[in-house]
């Protein structure tokens, strides 16, 4: 993927005529009930429809959820057809979050807050959707030729249609909505990156399957920005989960003490990432407090950094650190093992990342030395402690019965690093 193209500005003004603001503040349900007035209530099984007929516009507003509440807004729509925007806060539990294009662009955390007024917009032009939560661009979706679409989402299409506000569960608040009719040559003010080919892509099936599709372990490296990172993730539908190191002898984003993470939280807390971080070295939980630890969504470390049998940090990842100094490969399996469990019962982490990485010039043998009993002591501390396997496409590991196994045995989440 070329990230230059990942540097687009999600511009909500666009081109092509506008007219004049029109304030939605008369609702009418199917049966012709009506609402009259600028602030409307949606409940569970209810469906309003605002008067007049659209194709590319910006509506913009304010709603108030709770943890609960879920609600939809409505566009090119007669009720059964065109897409759905969520309104749903709450915590990171899987479920789609405030502001997800539903079924193609799900999104996994809010940016708006339990109980409170937040400002939203939502504007198409052209085949380009774009979605805004307090300011903060998180979809930006640009509906291919031939898009792929099962057949429940079959008419979730780019149309024409009404605009419409459906309650799903509880009670969802909106006030001050107001749309503005745009020209049918309107377009982004600038291009957004080139759309996908549904008919391939795996991204969009697991969206219509409703699989939340996360990728927890990505690094602002190797020229890779918050701002590129935030331009892929809306465009192509990962959420990312971006994640700083903490400790020592990581590579990328690091923090050395408890003032580096407030003041990264407070660099991030507005963009629509999970926040995660991932533990380096042997010595983080002694670094950081658990409070100023308990900012981040989730935590994460690998046994890709062990104290040998001889009482050396050892990065294993590098071949010039590992020493057998007399001991078998399979000696040195054992300690590899014996500290991957004590890692993962001592330290606080959600996920092990890098799972079952060995060194080098075992890799070769993988599953000579991933024995039964050594992935069943893995595991057991695994389940014991509820701590996610990940699977990881950089090294392609762990093996595909390393993975039937964890599910086997009810490790519950299993999250995928994309690379």
């Amino acid at each position: 993927m070329n990230l230059a193209l990942a540097v687009c500005v999600f511009a909500i003004a666009g081109c092509g005529r506008s007219g004049a603001p029109v304030a939605l503040d008369r609702f009418e349900t199917q049966d012709k009930e009506v609402h009259e007035g600028t602030e409307i209530t949606v409940g569970a099984g209810e469906t309003w429809f605002a008067e007049g007929d659209y194709r590319n516009f910006t509506l913009t507003g304010q709603a108030l959820a709770d943890s609960v509440a879920e609600a939809a807004l409505l566009f090119h729509t007669d009720g059964e057809s065109g897409y759905e925007v969520a309104f749903h806060n709450g915590p990171i539990d899987g479920t789609r979050k405030t502001g997800s294009l539903t079924a193609v662009r799900n999104l996994y955390r809010s940016l708006a807050k339990d109980g409170e007024w937040f400002d939203f917009e939502v504007a198409v032009r052209g085949r380009n959707v774009t979605v805004a939560v307090n300011d903060t661009t998180v979809v930006c979706y640009t509906e291919p030729e031939r898009p792929y679409r099962m057949e429940e989402y079959a008419k979730r299409r780019i149309g024409r249609g009404a605009l419409a506000l459906k309650g799903v569960r509880g009670e969802v608040s909106f006030r001050d909505l107001r749309v503005v009719p745009l020209g049918d040559d309107a377009r982004n003010e600038r291009d957004t990156m080139p759309p996908v080919d549904e008919q391939t892509d795996k991204v969009i099936r697991f969206q219509q399957r409703n699989f939340p599709v996360i990728d927890y372990h990505v690094h602002l490296k190797g020229g890779l920005t918050k701002e590129m990172a935030h331009a892929m993730s809306m465009n192509y539908g990962i959420n990312y989960g971006v994640a700083p190191n903490a400790g020592e002898g990581g590579v990328g984003r690091m923090l050395a003490d408890d003032g580096e993470v407030y003041a990264y939280y407070d660099e991030v807390r507005d963009m629509p990432f999970l926040r995660g971080v991932q533990g380096e070295g042997r010595k983080w939980t002694a670094t950081f407090s658990r409070e100023a630890l308990g900012t981040f969504d989730y935590l994460f470390t690998d046994a890709m950094t062990i104290v040998d049998h001889k009482g050396r940090l050892a990065r294993i990842y590098r071949p010039e650190e590992v020493h057998y100094d007399g001991v078998t490969k399979e000696q040195y399996m054992e300690h590899l093992v014996d500290q991957t469990v004590k890692i993962l019962t001592n330290e606080p982490a959600d996920i092990y990342a890098n799972p079952t990485y060995l060194p080098e010039d075992m890799q070769a043998d993988y599953d000579k030395y991933w024995t039964d009993e050594h992935v069943d002591r893995v595991l057991d501390v695994l389940a014991e402690h509820r701590i996610a396997l990940e699977i990881n496409a950089r090294y392609k590991i762990p093996s595909l019965d390393i993975i039937r196994k964890a599910k086997e045995r009810g490790i519950e989440k299993v999250y995928l690093r994309h690379e």
